[in-house]
Formats: structure tokens, sequence, C-alpha cells
């Protein structure tokens, strides 16, 4: 008997979508079946899905859920409503009818289709690389944007733009070793006159000046011994860094794109740019990654505004510290938001801290059990990140405490005065009268 299949070839299709896979066959034989298979393991397996019993003139599939997922028409055609990743792949359609000779004997012939399901990108993000970074006011740095896609199939076109133009970088096929590993060509390092530098913000609505000059950058260990205390410091003072060096052109910006498949049968892209960063110029600087995408109508994007710290929000509870109380000194916030993440460093001007340490890292200092010594006593907090460091003065006042008299407590918190005294002459009498 005459039989021929033949499947018309599908273009790729999105999740969701309703798709119609339609076997067209002819013969002169009587009917016999129609099966569907999908092909998994490289087609090794085969996997019945759909059934047409010409006999008994019935169809069935053999899939979960069959009634809300597929339907068989026309006997040869099969229908997806939705669309799921896990329904990309290859499928066969088998058309059997009888042999004139035998009526027991079934001829098959088969046409095979490849379903391609594509899936928009899910989400997209921006950040920065190796954060929270400190700032460096004498030395050039690298830094990087990560862009991270999820969710695509397959994988997405990312590319990277600065205050809304494309950004023309030189691939990396593999992304730098370390800050001195490479080195950027259009970089100058020049210490400017300490005149160059400014000494005071007050055009810009804030108080206080920049730090001493200097021909390195100060260990951080040392940071409380930067200044003695004096009563000419107010309550509160911010002061700002600025980089000493200056760019002699404009930055090259270099690229790499990677992705990594996903157990669902998406990718994971990640797309880095890296370049010299010039504070002068980054600062406030908008860059955004943007998604191209077959799956998608128009390009999705995030975007991140480059934003030294300024102006940050300090708490410190109780407002009314008393001898005796813990004290925690948060940083809230900004007045803006600030990219990449800050690192925030404390220090006690002109001593070290209540625990002896030179220096507390974190958003909040804690002071267990303050004594009385602590009254005007000024803690720094400074929050750096690669484009600049914001230095914040904060003054803690101690009061008394009416339920711990007077002398009854040093600096590091314990009992002293006559009931100590009269404690350690009683245990000395005891032993004295032991011993004779």
């Amino acid at each position: 008997a005459y039989l021929t299949v033949s499947i018309e070839p599908l273009p790729p299709v999105v999740v969701g979508d309703a798709v119609t896979l339609k076997c067209n066959f002819k013969t002169d034989g009587k009917m016999r079946e129609i099966v569907w298979y999908r092909v998994t393991d490289g087609g090794t397996i085969k996997q019945k899905i759909f059934t047409f019993d010409a006999m008994f003139s019935t169809n069935f599939s053999h899939m979960e859920n069959y009634r809300k997922r597929e339907d068989l028409v026309y006997q040869s055609t099969v229908r997806l409503p939705e669309v799921r990743i896990s329904d990309n792949g290859p499928y066969e359609c088998h058309v059997g009818i009888y042999d004139r000779a035998t009526r027991e004997k079934v001829v098959l012939a088969s046409g095979n289709i490849f379903l391609n399901v594509m899936a928009p990108p899910t989400s997209i993000s921006v950040l920065a690389a190796d954060t929270p970074a400190p700032f460096s006011r004498y030395q050039a740095q690298n830094f990087t944007l990560v862009c991270v896609v999820s969710g695509g199939k397959p994988a997405p076109l990312v590319y990277f733009k600065r205050d809304g133009e494309p950004i023309e970088a030189t691939p990396l096929p593999e992304p730098p070793a370390g800050a001195g590993s490479w080195a950027p060509r259009n970089l100058l390092h020049r210490d400017l006159d300490d005149t160059k530098v400014p000494k005071s913000l007050a055009a810009e609505g804030e108080v206080g000046g920049g730090r001493p000059p200097a021909t390195a950058d100060p260990p951080r260990g040392l940071a409380a011994e930067r200044g003695p205390v004096t009563e000419t410091i107010p309550e509160t003072v911010v002061s700002r860094e600025f980089p000493r060096w200056v760019h002699v052109a404009e930055p090259i910006y270099y690229f790499r794109h990677t992705h990594a498949p996903v157990s669902d049968g998406t990718v994971e892209a990640r797309a880095t740019l890296t370049w010299t960063l010039n504070p002068q110029i980054d600062n406030e600087a908008l860059f955004s990654c943007e998604v191209k995408h077959p799956a998608l109508s128009m390009p999705m994007q995030s975007e991140v505004t480059l934003v030294a710290p300024k102006g940050p929000k300090i708490t410190m509870t109780p407002t009314r510290a008393r001898v005796g109380d813990t004290v925690r000194i948060l940083v809230q916030g900004f007045q803006n938001e600030v990219f990449p993440e800050p690192l925030f460093t404390w220090t006690r001007v002109g001593s070290r801290l209540l625990d002896g340490s030179a220096e507390h890292d974190g958003k909040e200092l804690v002071l267990e059990r303050v004594p009385a010594e602590l009254n005007g006593s000024m803690y720094r907090c400074t929050a750096q990140n690669p484009l600049g460091s914001t230095d914040t003065h904060t003054r803690l006042i101690v009061f008394e405490n009416p339920n711990i008299p007077r002398g009854t407590e040093d600096s590091n918190g314990s009992l002293t005065g006559h009931r100590g005294f009269r404690l350690v002459l009683a245990l000395t009498l005891t032993v004295i009268l032991e011993l004779t």
C-alpha cells in the first residue's frame, strides 16, 4: 500500500503560546493507528504522548493532566494550549496502515519535527564586583560592573550604556586577575598641590574641610590618631575626600560575556564592564545594562547611578545616654542612594574605642556600659566606596545615672568606691584571722 508522512516545520515559539503539531500523510490503504512520540536523551528514548486507534475510533493522551494541556484534533493533529520549557525538543508522528496482502501486518511511516521553545529573561540586575571596597585617594582603581540576567532561553544579548549612550568596549576573553595584573593605557598618576585640594564644602551645603595632606594612604589602624579633640568641633561634622590624581584621556572599557545553563533549561548570562574609575567624571554617572532577546518585544534593562557617599544619617540610641547604658550609634542611610555599597569604619578621635580596639567595621558601633569618662568623646564614622570617602563625627554626651552613685564605676564599668573597699577589707581580715 502507498503511505507517506510529512510534518511542516515550526518557527520558534515562546513559553505560554499555543502550538499545533500537524502530521500530514497520504495513503491508499486502510488506517490502523496514528501515534505521536516525544524523543528524549538524544533519540534513545521515545515517549508515547498521543494515540489514535482507527479500529475502535478512539484517541487518548499518555501525558499527565492531559485535559488541561493537550488535545488531539482531526486524528493526526496535536494542539498544546500553553507550551512550557520542558516541551522543547524533537517530536515524531508514526502512521500505520494494514498491509493489503496479509491484513494482519501493519506498515509504518513517520515524520519528525523539532519544537524550539524560547523563554524571555525573568530578571536582570546590575551590581558592583568586590564590594564594599575602600576609596584610594592617591591611586587609580579598576572598577567592574556585573550584569546578571536569569531565566532566558536562548542566551540573551547583553550590552552596557552610559548616560543613555551605548559603550564601545574591548572584548575581554578572561577577567583581570587583579588590579595590578593589567595596566590601562590612559592613566597618569600625579599628586596635586595642596592649594588645589578643596578645604571646605560650604558651597555644597556641607560643614568642614578635607583631611590633612599626606603623601600616602595612612594605615587604617592609625585612623584614631589623626587629630586631638578640641571644643571647636561642633556636635556633627561631615567632610569629604577628593582624589589627588587625574586622567588625561577618555577611559577604555573592557567587556566580557558568559552564560551557564540552568537545570530548568534556561541560562544565566553574566556580563562585566571593567574600566579605570575616575571619580571626577564617574561620580553621578548613569550606567545601564540592557538585554535583547527574541522572546522580548522591547529591550529589558536595569540601571544604577554611581554615587560617592555623602551626608550619612547617624542616629544614637538612647538619645540621652546615662552612665552604665549600652549606646548604639547607627548609620541609617544617606541623603541619596549610594552605589556601590560603602565600607563603614568607626574610630574614636584621639583615643581607642571602649573595647580597646583602634577601629570597628560595620554600620553600627555598640558601646556597652558606658562610663562617665566618655562624656564629650568624639566618634568618627568613615563611609567610603571607590568613588569617594565621607567622614562624619558625632559627640557622645553621657549623663549621670541616679541609680549608680558617683564614683562607683570606673572606665571599664566595674564597681569601685566605699563598697568595693569594704569588701576587700573584710576579705583581708578574714584571711589574717585564719592564719593566726
